[in-house]
């Protein structure tokens, strides 16, 4: 609604001053439609009670004056009093309300597999690619949960802190691709423990690990096994995602245009061993698809309860109105009680 600072404006009448209006007792609305009933009641009556006189007068002599529109005054300042009251026992208010959303939430590490075996392309338009993606929307499904970034291939690389600064954790997945870390080959271990180290000072009372590698543990100085150890001794769940079709799969293209296959190798049981000791699960996807409602099912299972506080600041009108009614009701009074009544009668 405009603000307005005196009761005494005549802003309080505007129709989009009571359209902001929010009202405690609608009820009492209904009220004013019985005004001008009650008024056309009291007329009735009184037209039925009223002397009538017969007295002949020449056409000529009858004449209309406009002053005597004047005797209404009075029962108008009656009527617009009670409206006012009524609008004020409908108590007209505004309110301002507040919502705050919080959760106690969860430490999220994502590792990801940049070895070169993740641009095979049996998935759509390769399995890195796809992988991303999938990232991407689990972390626009997150609330108020600190998420970080492990990406590796021969070498273990913390790309992102834990953080909830979820448009800058997409700018760093839009930039991952094989050239960030120039050692070959796929070292799950070392990941494990760079995932371990961002997240052991952490205070959450939920740390995950979403681990998502398509391969062996061909590098790095750790073994999956112990690293895995290390990071349950810090309460951390992890999940573990192999990726890959079983068997025969497209790895790109010869020289001559030809598509060249090769058979997939996937440590399936050291995968599920660690998500064994991390108290989490193993997952296999073999297509865009499954990875998508893998992904999802994670986002399902460490969903954190959200909790909200409302506050409400209400404010009241009907003092505005009651002011107006009792300046009514005096000037009411003032002609009821005064000759200026009989004036505007005769």
């Amino acid at each position: 609604m405009p603000e307005v600072s005196k009761w005494f404006s005549f802003s309080w009448f505007y129709p989009s001053t009571f359209q902001s209006f929010t009202w405690e007792n609608k009820f009492y609305i209904l009220f004013l439609l019985a005004i001008p009933l009650l008024y056309l009641l009291r007329w009735l009556l009184t037209l039925r009670k009223k002397q009538k006189l017969t007295i002949a007068l020449p056409e000529t002599k009858l004449k209309s004056d406009p002053l005597s529109i004047l005797r209404f005054i009075p029962d108008l300042l009656f009527a617009m009093m009670t409206a006012l009251l009524i609008l004020a026992l409908a108590r007209p208010q505004t309110s301002n309300e507040k919502v705050e959303q919080w959760t106690e939430g969860i430490d999220i590490m994502l590792v990801i597999d940049i070895s070169r075996s993740m641009t095979i392309q049996d998935f759509r338009p390769n399995r890195l690619e796809a992988a991303k993606q999938v990232a991407k929307d689990f972390i626009a499904g997150r609330f108020q949960d600190r998420i970080g970034i492990v990406i590796f291939s021969g070498d273990a690389y913390s790309l992102a802190p834990l953080t909830t600064d979820y448009k800058l954790l997409n700018s760093y997945i839009d930039e991952i691709s094989f050239e960030k870390i120039e050692a070959s080959g796929t070292a799950i271990g070392s990941a494990l423990a760079v995932a371990t180290n961002r997240m052991r000072e952490s205070d959450s009372k939920s740390k995950v690990v979403i681990l998502l590698s398509d391969g062996d543990n061909t590098a790095g100085n750790l073994d999956p096994i112990t690293a895995a150890d290390i990071s349950h001794a810090y309460d951390i769940k992890i999940y573990t995602i192999g990726i890959g079709k079983e068997g025969r799969v497209p790895t790109g293209k010869n020289v001559f245009g030809q598509t060249v296959y090769s058979e997939n190798t996937l440590d399936e049981t050291t995968l599920r061993k660690i998500a064994e000791i991390g108290e989490g699960r193993f997952f296999r996807a073999s297509d865009n698809q499954t990875l998508e409602d893998i992904f999802r099912l994670i986002d399902n299972y460490e969903k954190a309860e959200i909790k909200e506080s409302r506050f409400k600041d209400t404010t009241d009108y009907y003092p505005v109105y009651l002011k107006w009614a009792i300046v009514l009701f005096l000037l009411w009074m003032g002609l009821k009680s005064t000759f200026v009544s009989n004036i505007l009668k005769d």
